[in-house]
């Protein structure tokens, strides 16, 4: 009896033991999932803080052309400051309401034909295509992150170990509600 009992000691030391690394190995997964959804979205605060400088930049460029409310320039200065401390939420908002103003912009553009000749305007749009392009790669990649973080809160064996250390779903950054709707392209004055 006694070496069935050393035996079968091994045996359960050897199964919790590898519970115990399985346990550690899917919490490792949770945490490196959830800081790259940070580092994802910090990128994502950084290219929509390079929309709004150029978005500026733009708004001086045209300035002689159109007019734009005092309210405008102000509200840019007011996105600015916010989006690096900017939840997923104010992102969304953020996104949205400098879309607004760049579509506001660009009909600008479009009825001065001078301005559509200008080297700077002409620069400045094509880095704001850049930025656009950056943003919807990396909110692309912050949502597959998000999507796995979520998955591994639903199914088992990684919902358990979840639900033991408190991992709640993360929220996804959804922009497509925003870019569906047709800008409203009125000046605000």
């Amino acid at each position: 009896m006694g070496i069935i009992f050393i035996i079968l000691v091994v045996v359960a030391a050897i199964i919790i033991l590898a519970l115990i690394f399985y346990i550690i190995s899917i919490y490792n997964r949770f945490q490196s999932l959830k800081n790259g959804s940070f580092a994802t979205l910090g990128q994502i605060k950084v290219a929509l803080k390079k929309r709004l400088d150029m978005i500026s930049q733009l708004l001086e460029s045209v300035q002689s052309y159109a007019k734009f409310e005092k309210g405008t320039f102000e509200k840019i200065t007011e996105m600015r400051t916010s989006v690096l401390k900017a939840d997923t939420g104010a992102i969304a908002s953020i996104e949205a309401e400098s879309r607004k103003i760049l579509g506001n912009i660009l009909v600008s553009v479009e009825n001065y034909p001078n301005l559509k000749t200008s080297e700077t305007v002409t620069q400045l749009m094509d880095a704001v295509k850049g930025v656009e392009d950056e943003i919807a790669r990396q909110r692309y990649t912050y949502n597959n992150i998000v999507q796995e973080f979520n998955t591994m809160t639903d199914v088992v064996p990684s919902n358990m170990v979840a639900s033991m250390f408190r991992f709640v779903k993360m929220e996804y950054l959804e922009f497509e509600e925003e870019i569906a709707k047709r800008p409203d392209l009125k000046w605000q004055i």
